[in-house]
């Protein structure tokens, strides 16, 4: 006669707290942290402090991240808000975000020397929206109003384009022709709300056109794979990135969407909260497209002081995409600035 298995006892929830507590270690995402977009534009400011000296005006920021801008700031970089900020016969770069064609007509008429640090992948954007404008498309732009990116993207054909802010705003969408439509959108949305955003158009408009390409970027759907897959396994994630960084605030969606039971957004190391912790075996570690890899050391470092030293590298690409600096950091801008002013 076959005996049957004992009962497996019923587990204890304390007792498994403490084993996941035991069992500590760290899922490291990569690709993580800056794009070929980001360290092109941060490259460019430093090469233009290097090369023309301080003063040199970034119009917004350069980048969304805290460090980066407080450490170009030291450099002898100044931020301002509006092109009409700088004082004439000085040098502005524009942000890796982009801006619409009266952002460069102001920096001419304010008799400025630009440098334009659009990442080449929002200018692709940009071009579609003048190549359907042109062609008398109503374009349906999914992004978050008073993002940067948007706001310069809608400037390049204002009478042409629609915003339309997430699945719940597609109701609000009127367009003139349903059969001549077609969606663009913001580079650094979440993979997922962006798609259910276009299903639900697509539901309004069957003959919606699609983009030649993904606007979101490479490097914005890396990082998300990276923590799909590991959001999972962990029970807490940190994000190292701004809370003004849309791909940042993304991966925290993208987190908890995954299984994580938790995910925290941080600039610094000394902003995660040890409360976080408890009952924590398996911490997630990413950060966004904006944030240098120096943050991330300082959230391990962090991590390994609480018992958290075994590091496992969760990879879901590898990227070696890099782009050339501007082609405006080969002439001399500085000579360019004085002559406009003297005409």
């Amino acid at each position: 006669m076959t005996s049957s298995p004992s009962p497996t006892p019923a587990a204890n929830p304390g007792e498994d707290a403490a084993r996941r507590s035991d069992a500590r270690k760290v899922l490291l995402a990569a690709p993580r942290g800056y794009c070929a977009g980001v360290d092109r534009a941060v490259i460019a400011v430093e090469k233009a402090l290097e090369q023309y000296g301080a003063p040199v005006y970034v119009r917004h920021e350069i980048v969304h991240n805290k460090y980066v801008v407080k450490t170009l700031e030291k450099k002898g970089a100044i931020f301002v808000e509006e092109t009409e900020e700088v004082p004439e016969g000085n040098i502005v770069i524009f942000s890796a975000h982009g801006v619409a064609p009266v952002v460069h007509e102001e920096a001419k008429r304010g008799k400025l020397a630009s440098i334009d640090a659009t990442c080449p992948l929002v200018t692709k954007v940009h071009k579609e929206a003048v190549r359907y404008a042109k062609e008398d498309y109503d374009i349906l732009l999914i992004g978050h109003e008073g993002h940067e990116e948007v706001i310069g993207t809608s400037g390049e054909a204002p009478e042409h384009i629609t915003l339309v802010d997430g699945p719940e705003d597609v109701a609000n969408v009127e367009v003139r022709d349903p059969d001549r439509v077609v969606w663009l959108s913001q580079t650094t949305l979440s993979v997922d709300e962006t798609m259910e955003t276009v299903d639900a158009l697509k539901g309004r408009y069957p003959n919606l056109l699609s983009p030649p390409s993904d606007d979101i970027c490479y490097a914005t759907q890396n990082r998300q794979t990276a923590v799909k897959q590991m959001g999972a396994e962990a029970d807490l994630v940190i994000v190292v990135g701004s809370k003004n960084s849309s791909n940042s605030v993304r991966l925290v969606e993208v987190a908890l969407g995954a299984g994580a039971r938790a995910a925290h957004l941080v600039d610094y190391a000394e902003e995660i909260d040890e409360a976080w912790l408890e009952g924590v075996g398996t911490v997630g570690v990413t950060s966004g497209a904006s944030v240098p890899e120096i943050l991330v050391h300082g959230v391990l470092d962090w991590l390994a002081q609480r018992g958290y030293e075994d590091v496992e590298t969760i990879t879901a690409a590898e990227e070696s995409i890099a782009f050339s600096l501007p082609k405006e950091l080969r002439r001399d801008l500085r000579a360019e600035a004085k002559a406009a002013t003297e005409d």
